[in-house]
């Protein structure tokens, strides 16, 4: 069998050390597995997100003004919608 059939050659496969098993989990029910799999999986503390994903086109220079700005454009775009909105309901 060749590399590209999957063939792995034997130095490519090392020996685990002890250390590697530290996390390791054994169990004799589908059951348990499942349970630890799917809490393994599940979201972190932002359970709720505070934000929505959408699709938007926003004009090259608006673009280009936000991300000369430096990493964090994305929120500082929020933050300046945001400012505009609350000034809108204020009139």
């Amino acid at each position: 069998m060749n590399a590209k059939r999957g063939h792995v050659p034997a130095d490519d496969d090392p020996a685990t050390k002890p250390d590697d098993w530290d996390n390791a989990f054994v169990t004799h029910s589908t059951d348990e597995l499942r349970k630890v799999v799917a809490k393994s999986h599940a979201l972190g503390p932002n359970k709720n997100p505070t934000k929505e994903q959408v699709t938007v086109r926003y004009s090259p220079e608006v673009l280009a003004y936000f991300r000369a700005t430096g990493a964090g454009w994305q929120t500082r775009m929020d933050e300046a919608l945001r400012e505009y909105v609350s000034g809108q309901k204020a009139v």
